[in-house]
């Protein structure tokens, strides 16, 4: 499955984004989806994930109440829509799917390229 992922660009502190990650090549119904982000000289990050077959989220406290991921079937897509941005989240950001794995760790087989947020204060 290729992963495309799109919506990323410059944002005040406080303000909104909605990412999005296209799928092509197969369905994502019975994928795993997940997002990350990396910061320039940091490591990669978890920051969501939804499982395929109950649509359950995860988040880290970091973003938990902020960020809400989301699917759409129908569209081959997965959302991560981003409210109340801070500085801290300038980083590029991925969305990554696995068929059986689901959790924080880098572990998914499927990466998008990523696409940047930068928040300025």
């Amino acid at each position: 499955v290729q992963l495309q992922a799109s919506g990323g660009g410059l944002v005040q502190a406080g303000g909104s984004l909605r990412l999005s990650c296209a799928a092509s090549g197969r369905t994502l119904s019975r994928y795993n989806m997940g997002w990350f982000r990396q910061a320039p000289g940091k490591e990669r990050e978890f920051v969501a994930a939804i499982g395929w077959r109950l649509g359950k989220t995860y988040y880290p406290d970091s973003v938990k109440g902020r960020f809400t991921i989301s699917r759409d079937n129908a569209r081959n897509t997965v959302y991560l829509q981003m409210n109340s941005l801070k500085p801290e989240g300038t980083a590029v950001y991925y969305c990554a799917a696995d068929p059986t794995y689901l959790g924080v760790a880098d572990e998914y087989g499927y990466w998008g390229q990523g696409t940047q947020v930068t928040v300025s204060s």
